[in-house]
């Protein structure tokens, strides 16, 4: 008897990538009966289902008018369908949340604890969205803006005006399973000494403490760290319908106990290298721009997956607070940014039961960004744009103003930094206070692609 998938369907087993084994195996041994039940029974992999009841999270928000009501019970309903995921033991809620994607996705604003996997949802294609500061001394800030803004580059694509790239890194690209390919190193080259769009940033500022002139980046992996996410979620799509086809496809797995689980891992911490050489890059040479040494300079991820022993803490938008997610800490600082017309925080804090060693990323929203310009659309972008930003020197790289991206897009941020009080999340040692800004603005308006739609249309207008 020639045994076939056909066969193992026929006796009831689910068809998976241990087929092709057992099939070899099953026919060169002439398999049959007892003894071929026996020997499927054993090699079929044991799949495990969601939990029945989900494990308790720690809710670290409140709302402070009606809106964020409504923003609050989407929060947790979303978290309330992803703790079901099998791996998840822990999670939190910080209060910059605010959901993002399908029902079952991890919020902006959460963070999800699994043990022994990796689920590359749930840091998204931004992986290790990050902030990084450096100190000028007591320099004329329009200076340093305006030396970061001719060193800077906003939008989509990358850059023709390369940057040296390390060969040390560039091997440890093309040697990993998930990023080698000229694909990646060309990312990797190219988006380097770029920030990209949304709420990514410039900021210039100045130091409460110190009276410095301090420059914060925002931004993540670019193209590069994308590429990765797209890589990592079809092997954790394999993984997931192998070992959990009930789990929704958004919080598939890899296990951190296969091979795979080790190369995302370690692919991950070159995406961390080189997001932190990206920061570096803008920073150095805007010192180099202004002849200026650096008094100070630290960083930290707030989009990454963070591990602690057998735990990966999966942070969608939460600054970790403990020294040992940060490898590289400079005396326990980190950053959050809250929006162009407030201060950026300098925090130190410690792991407690409900922060889990996490605190908020910034303001957050309570509605989408379409929602705030359909809520906006009585006035013009030029009225906004003047009342929004009255005393600051902001710019948007693009030349066009996106409004979604002014202030009141964003959750009041002193209710988020009474929160962080309430809830322990983080103690303030240092404001720095805004300046002004650069970020990307609405570049699709003269993206290639509309300009060249733009062009046919006005050809045929004028051959009509």
């Amino acid at each position: 008897m020639n045994i076939t998938g056909k066969t193992l369907i026929g006796l009831g087993y689910k068809p998976g990538k241990w087929f092709k084994e057992a099939i070899e195996v099953a026919n060169a041994q002439a398999l049959a009966g007892e003894t071929l039940i026996q020997y499927l029974d054993n090699l079929q992999p044991n799949t495990i289902d969601p939990h029945e009841v989900a494990p308790a999270y720690h809710k670290n928000i409140q709302a402070e008018s009606e809106i964020e009501v409504d923003n609050i019970q989407s929060v947790f309903k979303t978290m309330d369908t992803l703790m079901k995921t099998p791996t998840i033991v822990n999670g939190a809620v910080m209060p910059d949340a605010c959901p993002t994607g399908k029902m079952g996705q991890i919020p902006v604003g959460g963070v999800a604890v699994a043990k022994n996997a990796i689920h590359p949802a749930m840091h998204s294609a931004d992986v290790c969205c990050s902030v990084m500061m450096t100190s000028f001394g007591k320099v004329d800030p329009k200076k340093v803006l305006d030396a970061a803004h001719a060193t800077t580059h906003f939008g989509g694509g990358g850059r023709n005006d390369l940057f040296d790239f390390p060969k040390e890194l560039e091997d440890k690209i093309r040697e990993n399973y998930f990023l080698k390919g000229d694909r990646s190193v060309q990312l990797a080259k190219t988006h380097l000494g770029t920030q990209g769009d949304g709420n990514h940033f410039l900021y210039i500022g100045i130091s409460k403490e110190t009276g410095q002139t301090v420059m914060v980046t925002h931004h993540g992996s670019r193209g590069f760290g994308a590429n990765l996410f797209k890589n990592g979620m079809k092997v954790a799509e394999g993984f997931r319908k192998d070992l959990s086809p009930k789990t929704l496809t958004t919080n598939a797995w890899i296990p951190y106990t296969e091979q795979a689980g080790k190369d995302y891992w370690n692919a991950l911490q070159v995406v961390r290298e080189w997001t932190k050489l990206n920061h570096t890059v803008l920073h150095q040479t805007t010192c180099e721009k202004l002849g200026i040494e650096p008094t100070l300079r630290f960083w930290n991820e707030h989009n990454f997956v963070f591990k602690d022993g057998d735990l990966f803490y999966h942070a969608k938008g939460a600054t970790p607070l403990d020294d040992k997610f940060v490898p590289d800490s400079t005396d326990g600082l980190r950053l959050i940014p809250l929006n162009m017309k407030e201060p950026v925080l300098v925090v130190k804090g410690k792991t407690t039961a409900n922060n889990l060693g996490f605190a908020p990323h910034g303001a957050g929203r309570n509605i989408s960004r379409s929602q705030h310009i359909r809520n906006n659309s009585d006035r013009t972008i030029a009225e906004i744009f003047a009342e929004e930003t009255a005393g600051l020197d902001v710019r948007f790289f693009s030349g066009h103003v996106d409004i979604s991206e002014l202030p009141t897009a964003y959750k009041n941020a002193q209710n988020v930094q009474a929160q962080m009080k309430t809830f322990g999340l983080g103690e303030v040692v240092d404001e720095i206070l805004p300046y002004g800004c650069i970020m990307a603005g609405d570049w699709k308006i003269d993206a290639p692609w509309r300009r060249k739609k733009r062009r046919k249309s006005e050809v045929r207008k004028k051959t009509a």
